[in-house]
């Protein structure tokens, strides 16, 4: 584990926030300009950045601001790898209260404020607010209505911007840093669904994991086929490297599109020798089709935008097959004895 370089002594911040980053030139001032513009947040605060040796420009922009701002403090990520950055700023981090925050993610003024008081109401391990999206062109609002739909995402709390309560996982969180230290950081062989993973051993070891309407922050869905296509490829992946280490998922959710895909497999192959299979096959893909359809409709009408209708259906199967392709994939290495391997995707977003 990392050695904790942070200092305990009056007149530290009682709050840490932490952030992992990568070649974000074109986000990061924005970003920081949120972050250090919050308000109402008792005493003062810290934000440590650990860079994954960023080459695009970020690094200078990063150290710029550090040299005329003393509450940013940028550190090294040599392994490049977000669960690795958030466990070096922990072990930097003098706050005893921490919050994780994304670059590409925009933050109500009263965020961090926000948590605190949720994280010390609750006595929850850990606190968090519901993925919003914001959205520019026209696919980033077809993938932000099929994010919020129950279609793709199973029923998933945090994409419910008006749920509060108990969650099995929020987006980013807020924790007590002794918590963290406690259940022994993140993993760092999660190249993803690391938040999934330390959320589940907390939720073992007796934590709640809590979810508050009035912690606000806003998601930029991804751009592009090839960025979503690789985002849920990449989330299949490591779900079952988070099953593999503790024995079940995190949540039942995530097996479904995997076990759709593999009795829609057993259907095609068993027709071959009876041919009922293939009707069990075809009734299997009209099912899907209707409620692919009934949930493009619901999504557009929800998103007040006739326009993305023909997107939905597509956007929706791009969702689900690249989730069940990347789980796929992650079943072969686990039955082949192989370790998750963060070579088989890339750890930048876009």
């Amino acid at each position: 584990m990392t050695e904790d370089t942070s200092e305990s002594r009056p007149g530290s911040p009682h709050l840490t926030v932490i952030v992992p980053c990568r070649n974000e030139v074109d986000a990061i001032d924005e970003f920081l300009d949120c972050v250090l513009g919050q308000e109402g947040v008792p005493g003062t605060y810290e934000v440590i950045i650990a860079d994954g040796r960023s080459d695009d420009g970020t690094r200078d922009r990063l150290q710029d601001r550090a040299s005329r701002e003393p509450r940013l403090q940028l550190i090294e990520n040599p392994e490049g790898i977000v669960s690795s950055g958030l466990n070096r700023a922990i072990m930097s981090a003098r706050g005893n209260t921490i919050v994780r925050m994304d670059v590409h993610t925009h933050y109500a003024k009263d965020y961090l404020a926000s948590c605190l008081r949720v994280l010390e109401s609750t006595g929850a391990a850990n606190v968090g607010g519901a993925a919003r999206t914001r959205s520019g062109t026209l696919f980033q609002s077809a993938n932000a209505a099929a994010f919020r739909s129950w279609f793709s995402v199973g029923g998933a709390k945090f994409h419910d911007a008006d749920y509060t309560g108990e969650v099995d996982t929020v987006p980013f969180g807020c924790w007590r840093r002794d918590t963290l230290l406690a259940i022994g950081l993140f993993d760092e062989t999660m190249v993803r669904n690391q938040d999934d993973e330390l959320n589940l051993r907390l939720a073992r070891s007796g934590g709640r994991i809590w979810q508050d309407a009035s912690i606000r922050l806003w998601y930029s869905p991804r751009n592009s086929v090839k960025g979503l296509f690789r985002q849920y490829f990449q989330y299949g992946y490591w779900k079952v490297a988070v099953i593999r280490k503790h024995g079940k998922p995190a949540s039942w959710r995530h097996v479904v599109p995997i076990a759709a895909m593999l009795m829609a497999c057993v259907f095609a192959v068993a027709g071959f020798a009876l041919p009922a299979a293939w009707w069990a096959l075809g009734a299997l893909t009209l099912a899907y089709l209707v409620l692919s359809l009934a949930a493009s409709l619901q999504a557009a009408v929800r998103a007040g935008r006739a326009s993305l209708l023909p997107l939905l259906p597509g956007i929706f199967l791009i969702y689900h097959v690249s989730y069940g392709l990347g789980f796929l994939f992650g079943l072969l290495d686990a039955l082949l004895g192989r370790s998750p391997s963060g070579a088989t995707v890339s750890v930048a977003r876009r």
